[in-house]
């Protein structure tokens, strides 16, 4: 079992807490990118893209029980490490607590405010596509159509 959503986004407060300057977090969420798996390139499909992001930034979600599980890539290093924190808070968890998640974490460690405009716009399409997600998960579970979702959400399993 994961840990729940609040417990990692204070793990990750308190990890950047350790560096002093934006050039060291910045240097850490490269690492985070780094670390990332990445994805197949049978994954790397315009399906899979997510849209609003300067760089190329591929989500792919998959049900394990009655949680969901993020995998992701991108082409760009930083946005790499980006989408790879979002995963890590997000992957493994219920919908309904994705879709509750106020992700903290982001304004706690001062990552919006460091982020330019752009990079700032595909941080908000990749929560804004993980929570599309999780809200079609949820109504399938339903009964409910996913399609009423959203489109880009149709045919994921």
């Amino acid at each position: 079992m994961s840990k729940p959503i609040h417990e990692i986004e204070a793990e990750i407060i308190e990890e950047f807490e350790l560096f002093d300057d934006w050039m060291d977090k910045y240097k850490y969420i490269i690492e985070m990118g780094q670390d990332l798996k990445g994805l197949p390139e049978a994954d790397k499909v315009d399906d899979n893209i997510v849209r609003g992001c300067q760089s190329q930034v591929w989500l792919v979600p998959s049900q394990k029980g009655e949680m969901i599980h993020f995998e992701a890539d991108s082409d760009a290093i930083i946005t790499k490490g980006l989408v790879g924190l979002l995963t890590r808070v997000l992957t493994d968890q219920r919908p309904e607590d994705i879709l509750h998640a106020e992700l903290k974490f982001i304004d706690a460690i001062g990552l919006r405010e460091h982020l330019s405009p752009t990079r700032s716009n595909g941080l908000n399409a990749m929560i804004k596509k993980m929570k599309m997600y999780a809200f079609a998960y949820e109504r399938r579970e339903a009964g409910g159509e996913i399609r009423e979702a959203g489109s880009e959400t149709e045919d994921w399993n």
